[in-house]
C-alpha cells in the first residue's frame, strides 16, 4: 500500500508542477520574450535555472521519479512558479515534506458533544469530512434539503449530489460559478488521501459518471476552504440565498463545518416557513417531476 501511494503521490505531483509550469509565460517570470513556442509555459531547463536546481533533477521530478527535495528546494520551485497559498501547500503535501501534517482517517460520525452545538445554532448548518460526506446536519439543514437527506451511505455527499442531480431538479441554481473552487478545494484534500483505496474510488467513480467533474478534474487546480455565495431552489419557496462559511472543528481532524446565513430577508422567512412546516411544495414541478422523484432524482448507486 505505502509503495503503490508513494507512486500514484510522485504521479500527481509531476502533473501538478508541469501544469503550473504551462501557465507561466517567459516574461511572467522575468525572461526576455521568447520566439513562437510549440509548448505554453515556461521549459524545464527555465524552471531549473530560475529556481537554482539541476536540470537532470528537475526533470526527474517532473517525471515522477523516486527522488527527495528538500523544503528550501521546492520554496524556490514555489516562487519561480509564482504558486499561491493553497498551490505551495499542496506541493508539499505531495513531496511528503518532514513539516506536513499526515492525514487523519476519514471522519464518519460526529461527537456527541458537537451534535447540540450544531442544533442549537440560529443558521443551517452541516458537518462535512474532506471529501464532503455529509456526517450531520440540523433541523434547517434537513428542511431545505430533504433531497440530500435521501442519500445513504457513501453518495450522502455534496459532490455526488452535486454532479448526479439531473439539470432540471438541481437545487443548487450558481453551481457552474461554485462547483469550480469546490473541485480545486477537494483535490487539495485527496493529495493528503492518495493511496487511500476509498478516495480512489470516490474520485474515479466521479470521473467515470461525470464529465463535468473530469474536466475540471483535469485543471489540477487547488484551493482552500473559504467563503462562497449559494444560491438554491426548493420548490416549496423558490429561490434561497445564502452566504456560506466554513470552519474547522477543533479537536476532529478533518471536519469542517459549514454555516449558511441568509443574504436578505426573503430568503430568512422562507426558511423559517419550510422549518415550521407552513410551505408546500407542488404536486408536480414545472419540470414535470412529482415531489417524491425531486427528493429522490439523485441516484443512490
Amino acid at each position: 500500500m505505502a509503495t503503490i501511494g508513494s507512486a500514484a503521490r510522485r504521479t500527481e505531483l509531476a502533473e501538478f508542477l508541469r501544469s503550473r509550469r504551462e501557465r507561466i509565460t517567459p516574461e511572467q517570470a522575468g525572461l526576455p520574450p521568447a520566439p513562437r513556442r510549440r509548448t505554453p509555459g515556461l521549459r524545464r531547463e527555465e524552471v531549473a535555472q530560475l529556481a537554482g536546481v539541476g536540470v537532470t533533477w528537475y526533470t526527474w521530478l517532473e517525471q515522477g521519479r523516486p527522488i527527495n527535495a528538500s523544503t528550501q528546494v521546492l520554496d524556490a520551485i514555489a516562487r519561480t512558479l509564482k504558486l499561491d497559498t493553497a498551490e505551495h501547500q499542496h506541493m508539499h503535501v505531495l513531496a511528503q515534506v518532514p513539516d506536513v501534517t499526515p492525514a487523519q482517517g476519514d471522519l464518519d460520525a460526529l461527537p456527541d458533544t458537537l451534535q447540540p452545538i450544531l442544533d442549537a445554532m440560529g443558521h443551517m448548518a452541516t458537518v462535512v469530512n474532506e471529501r464532503f460526506d455529509m456526517i450531520a446536519s440540523n433541523a434547517r439543514f434537513d428542511a431545505v434539503f430533504p433531497s440530500v437527506l435521501a442519500q445513504t451511505g457513501p453518495h450522502r455527499n455534496t459532490f455526488w449530489c452535486t454532479f448526479m442531480l439531473p439539470e432540471c431538479c438541481h437545487p443548487f441554481v450558481n453551481r457552474h460559478e461554485t462547483i469550480p473552487p469546490m473541485v480545486a478545494t477537494l483535490r487539495a484534500s485527496y493529495a493528503r488521501h492518495i493511496g487511500d483505496p476509498h478516495w480512489d474510488a470516490f474520485v474515479q467513480d466521479l470521473l467515470r459518471r461525470s464529465s463535468v467533474f473530469a474536466e475540471l478534474w483535469s485543471r489540477k487546480e487547488v484551493a482552500e476552504f473559504g467563503r462562497m455565495r449559494r444560491v438554491f431552489f426548493q420548490p416549496a419557496v423558490g429561490q434561497l440565498r445564502y452566504e456560506m462559511n466554513s470552519f474547522g472543528v477543533h479537536g476532529t481532524p478533518g471536519a469542517r463545518m459549514q454555516v449558511f446565513v441568509p443574504a436578505d430577508e426573503q430568503t430568512r422567512v422562507a426558511e423559517q416557513r419550510l422549518l415550521a412546516g407552513d410551505a408546500r411544495p407542488p404536486v408536480v414541478l414545472d419540470c414535470g417531476h412529482t415531489w417524491e422523484e425531486w427528493i429522490h432524482a439523485c441516484p443512490s448507486a
